[in-house]
Order: structure tokens, then C-alpha cells, then sequence
């Protein structure tokens, strides 16, 4: 399907009805602008799946019509989909100083960084792409330097927030331009995108200076090392970790890939200050005295290969947790994560370690970095929109951000809970939702993009959970029968010397069934191998209630 040719229109393709995976587009007339380009972690059924990212192919067959990729911020659910969308779509890439600097690690890791075009942005810019006018304001979230877009069209203004909170005392004195979003209401806002991430959590969300102050005191009751765990992005919370090595006198390493990797560029670009000398490498660890000696690293998710998890079960070369260390769980797990990080609780307290955890409000720890109600309730009460498209959330949270949005002035039937591929068109400034676009996921497995389909994950889960027989059947081509075999082998399955009785009944089934088709002049593969699946099949099922993966070698001589 084409893109319209008139008019403006919005395409959701990725971030709705889920976490991550955040893509959106503003299309007017023959000018496409896609906003953020992010990934999701695969959870335990997408087997063998190492990232998914949106499905972009119809952004591909407009791809004359796209002029920019604008990034709201540095979170992975918003840029780590980049390195895969610019191998298909080279369109130059607009974002803030820091948002660069994480990008521009990820093109050096897929050796893209040379043949990107990369254009830094602030609260202050202004871009033209044909008759759309674009301009920014700033919002304070987990991670510094985000931004909220307003793209000016003639049919009117289009607003999408990015990710954001209203704090009112943050850590690093990123203050939500209020005052800008009051300006950019009272010139018109004919469609708001907002996030919902905690739409269902009423009142403000905590100001980050309240964790600083927790993190302070959890490190001055600290009778050995401290071990600390947040995103790596967390800016904010990394130096409240400086500023809490500082007062306690204590060295400071970092353990972990993308800690180690955004740090440096948090250091380099002068968004963290790290006094000299404080970091020290983690092979130094055990030869200092524990109560001077302060660890932050990655895991907080219960990622499986991530420096907590591995420290957990002692399996980080090196460095161990011991008796009374302390571990502080500073980020609130992803809905989908507890069971990880659960088991990393558990491996924690039996290495006898004192291990802070929890929501944030519960530990102090943490706090999030997404409006609560009444945070996204101010977002829509200064931009005062015509029409609403609540986005960046499973349905109960876009569901719950319709009803504020209706509770402060949008009028109902004006807000669209949108799935990825759904389209709204406006024109004249009224928006109606009739159409879609191919949207989806694709899936990243090793080094392949978007080569595994729901067919290669059918298999794999099938492997899974019932394991796989394989048979060799050699036939003589000028005879017309069966000369050797079946041989057949069990892998996840059945153990073979246990079930020896079960197996030669299978090659017994599977030899009347080759000979009946070899005396019936049956001799396409094909159908030789369908028969003997369904027949072996059905007696494994009958005997085992399992259905392992069968795979028949015919070998012709």
C-alpha cells in the first residue's frame, strides 16, 4: 500500500500495545518523519531471538519520501532499532548531543558511524523539511538531555511528548520547559501523542533527589563493598553514586560492557562529573579494603549474561560478593523481568550478602523516570489538544491515559487507542482512523535480520519441548527398496537405553511404511517423508502424549 499523497497522517509502527520497540511517523503530502527507531528484549517463548525490532518494510517502499529520523532520547526502546533501520534506510539522523553519542556507539559496533549522517539538536532548534516546520521543547526524564517534538503543518500542529516526567527538583537540573509547553498550547495543538507508561499509577511521580539522598545513607551503613546495579543510562543515578563514593571515601569500579561504554561517553561529553583517580579497574577490587570499595554495574533486569546475574552465582572471573556485602537494586524491574530478577535476589541472600531491593517507593531506590496521572494530566492540560493518541504502552495503559485525557477537556470520540499499523489521517483538522499499514516485528537472531520467521520459532519451541528423532533410510534406486536402516537417533527426547523397546517399534513402523510405498511406485520424497512423520507420529503420540520433531533422511543408491 502507498502512501497518501495528500493531507496529513500518522503511522504507528511500534511502542503501541507494548513496552519498547518505540517508532512512529508524521507524513505530510510527499514528506514522511520518522520519530525514534527503538528495540525490545525477546521474552523466553521467541527462542533463540536476540533482539526485535520494528518491521519497517513499508517505510522501505517510501523510502524517496522519507527525510529524517528524529530521536527523542537515548533509551534503547527509543534508538536500538537505529543501526538496523540505517543499513536499509541511510536518512540522515537528528538527536541531541548525548542521544548522539549512544548512537554513534552502536554504528561503530555495526561499522556504520562513517556513512551516517548524524545531526545534533537542542530545545532550541528549528528544522524545515518541505512544508513541515519542526521545533522542540525540553523534558526531564531517566536519562538526560530528552526532548518533546512539534511538528507545524498546515493542517496544524502535531505534538509527541517523548518520555517524560514533571520534576520539579532534578538531580541534574533538567527542568521540563514548562513555559515553552504552555506557549506551544495556546498557539494550538490540533493532535497530542503522549506516553502512558504509568497511566494506571496515580498522583506525581517522586522526585529523583529523594533516591540521592537513600543512596547516600544505604552507602554510610555499609560494613563491606557496596554493590549497586541500575541501567547504564541512568545518568542521574550513576552520579548520585559518585556523589556517594565521594562522601564515604570509598573507589568506585564499573562492571558490565554498556556500563563501562556509556559512562565514558556520559564523561567524555560532560554529563557526569567523576572525581580523578575514584574509578579503578576490576581487577583492583580484591586487593582493597572492602569497606573502600564501591562496584556499579548492569543486571538490575535479571538479564541473564549481565554482571549482576553473573556475580550472583559466582561466576564472574574475578570479583565475588561475600558475606554482609551489600547489594542495591537501584531501577524497578520491566513488567516481565520479576522472575529474573528474582532469582538473582535469591542467589544473592544465599551468598549471604544484604541485598536492598523492591518498587521504588518501597526501597527508596529508585523512582521512575514516566509520568504518573496526574503528571500526564499537566502534560494535556498545557498542550490542550483538539484530538489524543495515547502511545508508548500495553492497552490497559493507553486505555486508562483515554479517560484522563477525556477527564480534562478531551472531548469523547476525539482520542484513537491505536495497534502498530494503524493510520490517522486529518483533513481538514479532522482526524478519522480507516485505514492500516504493514506493521510487525522482526526479529534479530546472531548476525541475521529479519531471516527468522514464526515457522523457524514454531520449530524451535517444537525442539524445545519434545525433542527430535532423526532416521536414516538408505534405498536402492534400481530396486526399488528399502537396503539399509532405519538407524534412528533420540536428542532431547528419549533416552535411548531407557526406551530401546520404543525405538525399535519406530523403525518397525517406519519400514512397513517405506516398503508400502515403494510397492505402491511411491517414490517422491516428499511424500515419503510425510507418510513416515504422520505414522511414526501417531504411535509416539499414542505411547509418549509427546510430539517430538521427526526427520527422516532418505538416502537414494
Amino acid at each position: 500500500m502507498s502512501a497518501k499523497n495528500n493531507g496529513l497522517s500518522i503511522f504507528a509502527l511500534g511502542g503501541l500495545n507494548e513496552i519498547g520497540k518505540n517508532m512512529y511517523a508524521i507524513q505530510y503530502e510527499n514528506d514522511i518523519i520518522i520519530i525514534d527507531c527503538g528495540n525490545k528484549f525477546p521474552d523466553e517463548s521467541l527462542l533463540g531471538i536476540d533482539l526485535i525490532i520494528p518491521d519497517i518494510s513499508y517505510l522501505v517502499e517510501n523510502k524517496d519520501k522519507i527525510r529524517a529520523l528524529i530521536i527523542t532520547h537515548g533509551h534503547e526502546d527509543h534508538i536500538g532499532g537505529t543501526p538496523f533501520f540505517l543499513k536499509k534506510l541511510n536518512v540522515p539522523v537528528y538527536a541531541t548531543r548525548f542521544t548522539l553519542g549512544l548512537i554513534e556507539l552502536k554504528l561503530k559496533e555495526h561499522k556504520l558511524l562513517r556513512e551516517s549522517e548524524l545531526v545534533e539538536i537542542n530545545p532550541d532548534s528549528n528544522l524545515t523539511f518541505g512544508d513541515i516546520k519542526v521545533d522542540f521543547f525540553k523534558v526531564n526524564h531517566s536519562i538526560p538531555d530528552c526532548l518533546g517534538i512539534v511538528f507545524n503543518t498546515p493542517e496544524g500542529n502535531i505534538v509527541h511528548t517523548g518520555d517524560f516526567k514533571f520534576d520539579l527538583t532534578p538531580a541534574n537540573d533538567e527542568y521540563s520547559d514548562i513555559h515553552k509547553m504552555a506557549e506551544i498550547g495556546k498557539r494550538g495543538v490540533l493532535l497530542l501523542l503522549s506516553e502512558s507508561t504509568n497511566a494506571e499509577r496515580p498522583g506525581l511521580t517522586p522526585s529523583e533527589q529523594m533516591v540521592g539522598e537513600h543512596v547516600e545513607e544505604a552507602f554510610k551503613k555499609a560494613t563491606r563493598k557496596v554493590i549497586l546495579s541500575t541501567f547504564a543510562s541512568n545518568i542521574n543515578r550513576v552520579q548520585q553514586v559518585v556523589d556517594a563514593c565521594k562522601v564515604t571515601n570509598r573507589k568506585l569500579a564499573l562492571l558490565g560492557r554498556s556500563m563501562v561504554n556509556v559512562v565514558q561517553v556520559a564523561m567524555e561529553r560532560g554529563y557526569l562529573e567523576v572525581p580523578d583517580g575514584m574509578l579503578i579497574d576490576q581487577d583492583e577490587i580484591d586487593a582493597m579494603d572492602p569497606q573502600n570499595v564501591a562496584i556499579l554495574c548492569t543486571g538490575s533486569q535479571g538479564e541473564p549474561m549481565a554482571a549482576l546475574s553473573r556475580l550472583s552465582t559466582g561466576s564472574f572471573r574475578g570479583v565475588e560478593v561475600l558475606a554482609d556485602d551489600m547489594v542495591i537494586f537501584a531501577a524497578g524491574p520491566i513488567p516481565g523481568n520479576e522472575k529474573g530478577v528474582s532469582k538473582i535476589i535469591d542467589n544473592l541472600f544465599a551468598l549471604g550478602a544484604k541485598v536492598i531491593y523492591g518498587s521504588g517507593s518501597s526501597s527508596g531506590m529508585h523512582v521512575s523516570g514516566h509520568g504518573y496521572q496526574e503528571d500526564l494530566k499537566l502534560m494535556l492540560t498545557l498542550m490542550r489538544p483538539k484530538y489524543f493518541i495515547p502511545i508508548h504502552g500495553e492497552y490497559r495503559m493507553l486505555y486508562h491515559h483515554r479517560m484522563l485525557a477525556e477527564s480534562v477537556g478531551v472531548e469523547q470520540g476525539n482520542t484513537f487507542i491505536m495497534k502498530n499499523g494503524d493510520v490517522v489521517d486529518i483533513e481538514n483538522e479532522v482526524a478519522r482512523q480507516t485505514r492500516k499499514i504493514h506493521a510487525g516485528n522482526t526479529y534479530v537472531d546472531g548476525v541475521g535480520v529479519g531471516d527468522v520467521g514464526e515457522i523457524v520459532l514454531r520449530d524451535r519451541k517444537q525442539l524445545s519441548e519434545d525433542g527430535m528423532l532423526v532416521s536414516v533410510l538408505t534405498i536402492s534406486k534400481a530396486e526399488g527398496k528399502l537396503v539399509s536402516g532405519p538407524d534412528t537417533i533420540s536428542r532431547g527426547f528419549v533416552y535411548g537405553g531407557d526406551s530401546d523397546d520404543l525405538i525399535k517399534n519406530v523403525n518397525r513402523i517406519m519400514t512397513k511404511t517405506t516398503n508400502e510405498l515403494l510397492e505402491a511406485n511411491e517414490t517422491k520424497w516428499n511424500v515419503m517423508k510425510n507418510s513416515i512423520k504422520k505414522s511414526v507420529g501417531q504411535y509416539i503420540f499414542q505411547n509418549t502424549r509427546k510430539k517430538p520433531m521427526i526427520l527422516p533422511i532418505i538416502i537414494e543408491i
